[in-house]
């Protein structure tokens, strides 16, 4: 809830900028932002759950000299003018991983930025979205009814328009605050290294076998119903893709499970499905038999295993009985990775990742030192704070693997 004493923020102190759609209008834009000074705060806003893919819909950018811009990317889909006319300012953005993706579509990559929901998280504070920041930081309210609009609308509503130029208003006042207590907290530098990872980082490969991330994939126990998710899946993503909607509105995933659970030997059968009986489902139901008498078809080989591949450890469940050394050793390492992110004030996930952890445990270094975990954990991307806070406390876990007792609850009273 928000604090009494908060402010709200309701307009824009400048107004609200047209939205800019073409690109005469966006070369007086970028003339300005590229004449501005200092970081330049960077939002964008996407139609997840409304449209496929993950493209920008309305971009916001504001910068002191410049004041606020809104930009339609549909109109004016190359911004790489723009992106090169502000390579050598830092980039201010929330959650900037979210973002980064559909602003390298238009043209747009940071050399430097600042991300202020991983400065929050840095600092241990309890929430860090932008609304709860914004209020608990800098005593404003922000309005965050639009969150999940449907932004490929077009024309875009006025009251949309102003709460997408509010995301951007305080942005760098939040920024400014924030480097201030990072600095007072001693974590500024571990902050400028989490920062310059997020901009080098190169842009994330397609996932493999995205398919099994269907929800409710865990009631499927056999490798031919397996096959069955699969084919519709895909049969689902090319049409979601030839129509530009998201799968999820195409075909839900609760469909695509009762499929494979029930496998109907015929189109007729797969329309009595209380989940095929809409009008929707009706008119592509062949395309949705088709992949189901695909996947019956399929011969044995060929087949999706039951598990997806990794080159990782199993699950840490299995260990106790397949490796006990390992499970010991993990045990071990996370109780004083745990400690020494409560000391420090972190979320134990931004302190050393549970993959890095897991990995490190059940094939540690020999011989074991402080200085092999720690190249160890570089090799997985950890980064240099990281590894000075954690690699020897985690190198002395593994060489005498015991688990702190937890304190003994206090003896009943007698009185």
């Amino acid at each position: 809830m928000t604090d009494d004493a908060s402010t709200p923020l309701l307009e824009p102190r400048d107004g609200l900028p047209e939205v800019i759609t073409d690109s005469e209008t966006l070369k007086a834009v970028i003339a300005a932002f590229a004449a501005a000074t200092g970081p330049v705060a960077v939002d964008a806003e996407r139609a997840s759950g409304y449209r496929y893919g993950h493209r920008a819909y309305l971009i916001q950018l504001r910068r002191a000299g410049a004041g606020t811009a809104l930009i339609d990317p549909i109109a004016v889909p190359d911004l790489a003018a723009l992106g090169a006319a502000l390579s050598g300012a830092e980039w201010v953005l929330h959650a900037a991983s979210q973002d980064l993706a559909c602003l390298a579509e238009v043209g747009m990559r940071p050399a430097r930025l600042f991300d202020t929901e991983l400065a929050g998280r840095l600092l241990g504070l309890p929430r860090v979205g932008l609304g709860p920041l914004v209020d608990s930081v800098l005593g404003y309210a922000l309005e965050k009814g639009h969150s999940a609009a449907d932004w490929s609308t077009r024309p875009l509503p006025e009251d949309w328009l102003r709460y997408a130029a509010l995301d951007v208003e305080l942005l760098i006042e939040l920024r400014d605050a924030l480097e201030e207590r990072l600095r007072d907290a001693g974590k500024l530098a571990w902050a400028h290294e989490e920062f310059a990872a997020i901009a080098a980082a190169p842009q994330q490969e397609p996932r493999a076998d995205p398919w099994r991330r269907t929800s409710g994939l865990h009631r499927i126990r056999d490798r031919r119903r397996l096959a069955v998710v699969r084919q519709l899946w895909y049969a689902r993503d090319e049409l979601a893709r030839q129509r530009d909607l998201s799968p999820g509105r195409v075909l839900p995933d609760a469909a695509i499970i009762e499929a494979a659970l029930t496998m109907p030997t015929s189109a007729e059968a797969m329309s009595a499905m209380p989940v095929y009986r809409g009008r929707a489902q009706r008119r592509e139901l062949s395309r949705w038999f088709g992949a189901v008498a695909d996947a019956r078809a399929l011969p044995d080989k060929e087949l999706p295993p039951q598990t997806a591949p990794y080159d990782g450890p199993p699950p840490p469940r299995a260990w106790a009985t397949r490796q006990p050394d390992a499970a010991a050793r993990l045990a071990a390492a996370r109780a004083r990775v745990g400690e020494i992110a409560e000391a420090h004030g972190l979320p134990v996930e931004n302190l050393l990742t549970p993959d890095t952890l897991r990995r490190a445990a059940w094939q540690p270094p020999s011989p074991l030192s402080a200085e092999a975990v720690g190249e160890l954990f570089r090799a997985r991307g950890a980064r240099e704070w990281q590894i000075a806070l954690t690699a020897e406390a985690v190198a002395a876990a593994f060489a005498d693997p015991v688990v702190p007792e937890p304190p003994a609850p206090p003896a009943p009273s007698s009185a």
